[in-house]
């Protein structure tokens, strides 16, 4: 039974207030925190900065985020922690849209002067020194309530010479995201409406079972302008395309953009890209795509974003230029297996072996597997032990359930408790911030999943077996600090509703670096034990955070904004440089309670050889899986295609005779890699 909105909005309301009471915030800071969340995991913004601004003159803010290309997303909600399930009228929608625009143009005219000390001080700088170079502004209305069906919503518009959009997130549209069982809302492009004209395409798919696809010659001023539009909306399928593409230009496509326009499409690779649906019209000039369904490029991500930064900052003329693009129309249910291949086999150049790290990377899989069978102890006072859930794909927690009956469903979150369940964003945050990369927390969930995904695809190639039992108990481990941390900078007196996100990240490296030094680390088998934080630890983050809170709100001379401040090295470098001093002011039970890095280093490496023979296990298990048949006709046919080397053949041979003759592990692992390769083959 599909859940409804007033359902949702219940279940959303004693989660927030659940949040907002484990970490000690307003319930203000809770909605916020929630909503803001599942915009970034579904792609509409890059990141979050809390901000709780309200002025007696009709102005109001509640958070924003800068990206690197000149856009600017700044949020005001609609909340009054309600009860029950309110309608949004259009009269509200253009009070609070009023409110937050004349924040932003009072802080493009340098007519506002907060506190110093404020989160709301470095956004109304960072508006009035970027005011030149500010190209959009996005104002996002988050609320409560439901909107009126009477009401659709805001054109775009111009706000003190800026480009503005609104968009609304009522409990509505987030109740639908969530249903969607973690597929994001995708684009929905109609290049008529754009353009005035679809876009001349050939089809190119062959026979009935094969997969829709077409040829088009894209126009590059209309490749600029939805790259404008939609930004990262278009890159997100892609990890190394999103990181490579985002503000930076190719040197050699802007040069053929200003010097040989004529010679681009000769010398570009072209796009590789993907959709859901693509609908199209056939014209006296031949047929045309309309309309596309989640249009994402997989590949060809530089070369888009090179076309729009060039035209933007050089003034380059794009109107000679053309684009070959080669589009795949996969649907939802394929996406998650074909669009990964697709971006691997197109992305050749520089390439990471690490299926650019999607839900279905085995690393995934294995974490995922992993929080499904080991039980967590229970926690003091507790009587039954829980488990953690690692939510690879968005929307699992919620699908996990959506088919269980009342009961089970009860069942399930005794088990599974919704405190803790984790995507692959907090698992990002929880390692990088101990592992040296406290500034990639600080750009944003997404920038810093990216980083982590191509740092650990590649430890992932070298050697999967430190991926194991222990890293997932110090993963959990690791995320019960961060949490706490929050709880604790939430409740110090010196704290004034800003930059905690900076500083818990900051905090964790900092005790990271401190123990590091004195060849220490934090004992996370105990936290694992005690599923809790200790006094004494507890004690010492509040040490850390408060050196840290002391520091990063005095950014150097000529940087008035703290949070991007906490975005540059130097933030890092300068803080580090402190830790010897803040080491000093650590309780002496805090340095009994750590363990030796020799021990950890000990421990890791039987956790790894421990995992080695469990993978030795999983592969010979694979192997027994296949019926002998199937070994027979891969040796046939592998040998007639002369796909195999005579040790290949050998092999096979012995898999043949199973279960006379047992493959050993290393036999097993060549095994699989010969079964996917006749898979590739068409063989079985």
């Amino acid at each position: 039974m599909e859940e409804t909105v007033e359902q949702f909005f219940h279940d959303f309301r004693q989660e927030m207030l659940a949040g907002a009471e484990a970490n000690s915030t307003y319930q203000l800071e809770a909605f916020m925190e929630a909503v803001s969340t599942e915009l970034v995991e579904t792609g509409f913004v890059e990141g979050f900065e809390h901000c709780h601004y309200r002025a007696p003159r009709g102005m109001r803010v509640d958070g924003y985020w800068f990206n690197d290309e000149g856009v600017l997303d700044i949020f005001v909600a609609d909340f009054d922690c309600r009860r029950e399930l309110e309608t949004l009228t259009r009269t509200d929608v253009e009070a609070a849209f009023k409110r937050v625009v004349n924040f932003f143009e009072a802080s493009l005219q340098g007519a506002l002067e907060p506190d110093v000390t404020t989160p709301e001080y470095g956004l109304v700088r960072q508006i009035a020194d970027r005011r030149t170079t500010l190209r959009q502004v996005n104002f996002y209305l988050t609320s409560e309530r439901v909107l009126s069906d009477r009401f659709q919503g805001l054109p775009d518009g111009e706000v003190g010479g800026v480009r503005a959009t609104y968009h609304i997130w009522d409990m509505a549209r987030f109740q639908r995201q969530r249903s969607s069982r973690g597929h994001k809302e995708p684009l929905d492009i109609d290049f008529v409406e754009l353009f005035e004209s679809g876009i001349a395409c050939l089809p190119a798919n062959l026979g009935s079972h094969s997969y829709p696809s077409y040829l088009i010659v894209m126009p590059a001023p209309i490749l600029a302008k939805l790259y404008e539009r939609y930004s990262a909306r278009l890159l997100e399928q892609n990890v190394r395309t999103f990181l490579q593409a985002r503000a930076q230009v190719n040197k050699g496509i802007r040069a053929t953009i200003l010097n040989e326009p004529q010679m681009f499409f000769a010398y570009n690779n072209g796009i590789t890209a993907t959709a859901q649906q693509v609908e199209t019209r056939m014209t006296t000039a031949g047929l045309q795509i309309v309309r596309v369904t989640d249009l994402q490029i997989v590949n060809g991500g530089q070369t888009t974003a090179s076309l729009f930064h060039t035209q933007r900052r050089d003034k380059a003329d794009l109107s000679g230029i053309f684009v070959q693009m080669k589009l795949s129309v996969i649907d939802n249910d394929q996406s998650e297996m074909v669009v990964p291949r697709i971006s691997e086999y197109a992305n050749t150049q520089n390439r990471v072996n690490a299926a650019d790290f999607f839900s279905n990377h085995p690393f995934h899989v294995r974490m995922a597997e992993f929080s499904r069978r080991i039980w967590a102890p229970a926690q003091q006072g507790a009587q039954r032990e829980t488990k953690w859930f690692y939510e690879r794909a968005r929307g699992q927690y919620v699908d996990a359930q959506s088919k269980l009956t009342a009961g089970e469903q009860k069942r399930f979150r005794a088990e599974f408790s919704k405190t803790q369940m984790f995507t692959k964003t907090d698992l990002a945050k929880f390692e990088n911030v101990f592992d040296d990369h406290p500034r990639w927390v600080n750009l944003g969930s997404q920038k810093n999943f990216a980083r982590y995904a191509l740092r650990i695809g590649k430890e992932w190639e070298k050697s999967s077996d430190g991926f194991n039992e222990l890293y997932f108990r110090r993963v959990i481990a690791r995320g019960i600090l961060f949490r706490a941390t929050e709880k604790l900078v939430s409740t110090q007196p010196w704290y004034n509703g800003g930059y905690r996100a900076n500083i818990v990240a900051y905090t964790l490296s900092m005790l990271g670096e401190i123990t590091k030094r004195r060849k220490m680390t934090v004992d996370c088998e105990r936290i694992w034990a005690a599923q809790a934080v200790d006094d004494v630890v507890s004690q010492a983050l509040v040490i850390i955070a408060t050196a840290v809170n002391e520091d990063i709100i005095r950014p150097p001379q000529g940087i008035s904004n703290i949070s991007e401040w906490c975005k540059r090295e130097g933030c890092w470098a300068r803080l580090a440089q402190k830790a010897d001093e803040v080491a000093e002011l650590l309780p002496e039970e805090f340095w009994s309670g750590a363990v030796s890095s020799e021990d950890s280093r000990h421990e890791a490496k039987t956790a790894r050889q421990t995992q080695k023979i469990d993978n030795g296990i999983e592969v010979q298990r694979q192997v027994f899986a296949v019926p002998s048949a199937h070994w027979s006709i891969i040796l046939k046919e592998g040998t007639s295609r002369r796909l195999l080397s005579p040790k290949e053949m050998g092999i096979l041979k012995i898999a043949e005779q199973m279960p006379a003759r047992i493959p050993t592990e290393k036999q097993s692992a060549v095994l699989i890699e010969i079964l996917d390769r006749a898979q590739q083959e068409g063989i079985v």
